[in-house]
């Protein structure tokens, strides 16, 4: 019966470690992994674009219509 108990035990542990790493991920790590995607994906959607520097000022036509004035990199640039 003590090795059953030891067994639950370890079991209940494991899956509260998984759990309080699931929770870290979704709470710190995931947020920033869509931010980037969905900056992304507004950059290679973008109509005109300033650059300068390692940056660009793009605009931007949202799924409103309206246009936003977004920040991207500047993927031309030779210095990187």
């Amino acid at each position: 019966m003590k090795e059953a108990t030891g067994e639950l035990n370890m079991t209940v542990v494991t899956v509260v470690a998984i759990a309080a790493v699931a929770a870290f991920f979704y709470a710190f790590v995931w947020p920033s992994i869509k931010t980037n995607i969905l900056n992304s994906t507004k950059c290679s959607s973008t109509t005109s674009c300033t650059c300068t520097g390692k940056t660009c000022k793009c605009t931007y036509m949202d799924e409103n219509n309206q246009t936003q004035e977004i920040t991207c990199p500047n993927n031309n640039n030779a210095d990187k």
